[in-house]
């Protein structure tokens, strides 16, 4: 009793130390998710071995294309393709990282030491964004250069080109937010078969369905899709109605805003 009496803060604790307190246990906690070092692992060899493979299988066609196929390859999305495959294994890892609490329930434990519901999922979203960002931007930075080098010698880019920098720190922008929105996703439902469910369902079905339905409505509104992100890490803008790079990424932060208030109102409202 004594060493659980322990673990709740006193109530004259600052507010600054109750907030060091909540980060440094959701980053023991996201340490302990078995399946983080698995799924981060699997995201970045698939992202670093795609971009190799795809920029190997892409040179020859770019040499063999016609002037018009030239202008139009776009050197950086072509080695970056893989990640539409990792993005599945990083909204995965944020989907176990709240689904695994309350499968085990554990979360119970965790709201009688922080009461603070909301502070409890807020700190464990910014710890899961801290570590996803960087593991993310350093596997967008590794694919780049080894995807661009083989490309070589047809067309390829180079980090200072106008538009490369931003392409690559904005794949790595865009993991990051595909795994919170799989974060909030859990968060809300709290089961993970249920959780997965609707995060697959979400990014992967629409998509299809607005490529198998031909017109122009569709293919705008096709634009607008929870993977709008993937605009940031595109050098070519295609198409009249095309969104940009930036666009894309706050119509997917949208999708990520939508899912956390959601997963902030029914922590608040519902029992662990």
């Amino acid at each position: 009793m004594s060493a659980q009496a322990g673990t709740v803060p006193p109530r004259g604790i600052s507010l600054d130390s109750r907030l060091r307190a909540t980060a440094r246990s959701e980053w023991i906690k996201f340490r302990s998710v078995r399946s983080g070092p698995f799924a981060l692992s699997a995201a970045a060899l698939t992202v670093v071995v795609g971009a190799w493979l795809l920029g190997d299988s892409n040179r020859g066609s770019y040499l063999a294309a016609s002037p018009a196929g030239r202008a139009a390859f776009d050197p950086v999305f072509t080695v970056f393709q893989a990640i539409e495959l990792a993005q599945l294994f990083v909204g995965a890892l944020g989907v176990t990282t709240v689904t695994g609490e309350y499968t085990s329930g554990l979360i119970r434990g965790t709201f009688v030491a922080t009461p603070q519901r909301a502070q409890v999922l807020a700190m464990r979203a910014l710890v899961f964004t801290v570590v996803t960002w960087a593991c993310c931007t350093a596997m967008s930075f590794a694919a780049f250069f080894l995807g661009q080098s083989a490309l070589s010698p047809a067309k390829h880019a180079g980090i200072g080109d106008p538009g490369v920098l931003r392409a690559v720190f904005g794949a790595g922008l865009y993991l990051t937010l595909i795994g919170l929105l799989g974060l909030f996703i859990g968060a809300g439902v709290r089961r993970t078969p249920g959780a997965l469910a609707a995060f697959f369902g979400l990014l992967v079905i629409p998509p299809i369905v607005f490529t198998q339905i031909s017109g122009r409505i569709t293919q705008n509104v096709g634009e607008y899709l929870p993977d709008a992100g993937e605009r940031a890490f595109h050098l070519l803008r295609g198409g009249a109605y095309a969104l940009g790079p930036w666009q894309g990424l706050g119509v997917e932060a949208v999708y990520v805003a939508v899912a956390a208030a959601a997963a902030f109102a029914l922590i608040l409202r519902r029992d662990a």
